[in-house]
């Protein structure tokens, strides 16, 4: 398909149709101790709330994208976007503990198709540009998760946590309305065969070149879990209190910007594996030197800062260019691709954040993690190309 006959979609809705599956995690975390209050639930219970959304989200993914793949994005989409919105209204309304757990549940079921779509939409639309669009979508992506625990702290403190559920569903209104306007249908596959596309499915799960890319576009981007969620703990055992991890972990999604921000631009200077081999190979340096700081006991908040920003640097850089790369082996899959690349992501990013909490050093836990991850991610690197050299033969 020529770029000029290619179908359009707005970048900015987009991103917001995928930002509002993730942002519902954050934005109602800080809302848990008044929801807990007022439904006189324990903190486990309420903790599911967020722990069952992100495996929502998980589980979700690689669901979505087969059937988007066999009955078109556009459908696929707005059901997931419906549920969305129903199960945030029956969230908002929720009577108790339990109502509220299974509502963010549906919820989290319902926003994944966001995520999953709002990628294989710019897949389908972007063309030769796509490793560019996917930067500047997760530039986009980015900034929500980052701002919404400070909005949703504000909402529940000023207005009760209640309205933080809502403001969630009018999201969900919202992304309605508009992808039932200026989203048109964009996947060349729609109506294929159920068998053909299950055939596929199993063929893409099976890919040396895509789950190397996977694999290593999953540790580029959430290994660094494992030192947000040991960061309280870091740096309190470096002398600075605890309302300074706020502007420590502000400044690494800073860095995760700039790197997205850059990714559009290198790739016009080299090819995506070229800067794809780079960001991974500094990126698990970058992950070593902190273990080796860690390891020599001089680890410092300037160290540890520098370091961490390095890493979320590649981050930025790499993580648009290996799901890039994951998404183009096959056109016609690129919904199953990213549903399934999702999936492995988040898997990753769960298995990261908790061997993270194992030991009694969480800086050393951190950094073991991170640089495990960064040799596993440049071993998957070289999976991909040989098999991709191997299928070019």
């Amino acid at each position: 398909m020529s770029d000029s006959s290619r179908p359009s979609a707005p970048l900015w809705l987009l991103a917001l149709i995928t930002f509002s599956g993730t942002v519902a995690v954050y934005a109602f975390v800080p809302a848990l101790p008044a929801a807990a209050a007022e439904l006189r639930a324990d903190p486990g219970v309420m903790g599911m709330t967020v722990s069952l959304y992100v495996l929502g989200l998980a589980l979700g993914q690689p669901v979505y994208g087969p059937l988007a793949d066999r009955l078109g994005r556009r459908p696929v989409l707005m059901a997931g976007l419906g549920l969305y919105t129903l199960a945030g209204l029956a969230a908002v309304l929720a009577p108790d503990a339990g109502t509220l757990v299974v509502a963010r549940l549906f919820q989290a079921l319902g926003g994944c198709a966001g995520v999953v779509l709002g990628r294989a939409i710019v897949r389908d639309t972007a063309g030769a540009d796509a490793a560019g669009r996917l930067a500047l979508l997760n530039l986009m992506v980015t900034a929500g998760p980052g701002l919404a625990p400070l909005l949703g702290g504000a909402v529940a403190a000023t207005a009760g946590w209640r309205v933080v559920l809502a403001l969630l569903c009018l999201l969900g209104v919202a992304n309605l309305l508009f992808a039932w306007r200026l989203l048109p249908e964009t996947g060349a596959s729609a109506g294929a065969p159920a068998g053909a596309i299950a055939r596929d499915y199993l063929r893409l799960a099976a890919s040396p070149v895509f789950l190397g890319y996977a694999v290593l576009g999953a540790c580029l981007t959430t290994a660094a879990y494992a030192f947000f969620s040991a960061a309280p703990f870091i740096f309190r055992a470096l002398g600075r209190p605890d309302h300074e991890v706020g502007l420590y972990l502000t400044l690494l999604v800073l860095g995760i910007t700039i790197g997205n921000a850059a990714a559009g631009r290198l790739v016009r200077r080299g090819s995506l594996d070229r800067v794809l081999a780079v960001a991974g190979a500094v990126s698990a340096l970058s992950a070593l030197a902190l273990l080796g700081v860690a390891l020599s006991g001089h680890l410092g908040v300037a160290s540890a800062m520098g370091i961490v920003f390095v890493f979320t640097l590649c981050t930025g850089v790499g993580g648009p260019l290996a799901l890039a790369q994951a998404l183009s082996l096959n056109p016609r899959l690129a919904g199953s691709a990213s549903g399934l690349y999702g999936f492995i992501q988040m898997a990753v990013g769960a298995l990261c954040s908790a061997l993270a909490g194992l030991g009694s050093d969480p800086a050393l836990a951190a950094a073991l993690v991170m640089a495990g991850a960064g040799i596993v991610g440049q071993v998957a690197f070289r999976v991909a190309l040989r098999g991709a050299r191997r299928s070019g033969d």
